[in-house]
């Protein structure tokens, strides 16, 4: 039987090596930069897991309100609980720290004399 002709025996012409010595050099890079990527993300889902304060312990806290006040509306927002009180026809605003629940600040509302 003939052997059919094989490419690989011949040497490749200057303009060609060039070409495929480029090809690799290509794609050195490329496979370098695709794994810089790969751990680059790895390591950051990595830091997250490891440095994530995890969730809170179970609080139970009671918030003393004003003799007569009454809570009108509540929100959360950027780890913060804002509760709207009416508190003797004033209104008022406390907010707490979402993980501690210790209150952080309070902002009163009245009407000028």
């Amino acid at each position: 039987m003939s052997e059919p002709l094989a490419d690989d025996d011949k040497p490749l012409d200057p303009a060609a090596a060039k070409i495929v010595a480029r090809v690799r050099w290509l794609m050195l890079i490329s496979g370098v930069t695709t794994f810089v990527g790969v751990a680059a993300i790895l390591g950051v889902i990595g830091y997250r897991m490891f440095r994530a304060e995890g969730s809170a312990a179970l609080a139970d806290v009671t918030a003393l309100l004003p003799k007569g006040a009454r809570i009108v509306s509540t929100a959360v927002g950027e780890d913060r609980i804002a509760v709207t009180l009416d508190v003797g026809g004033a209104t008022e605003i406390r907010t707490f720290d979402l993980k501690t629940l210790r209150q952080t600040g309070r902002l009163r509302f009245a009407t000028e004399p």
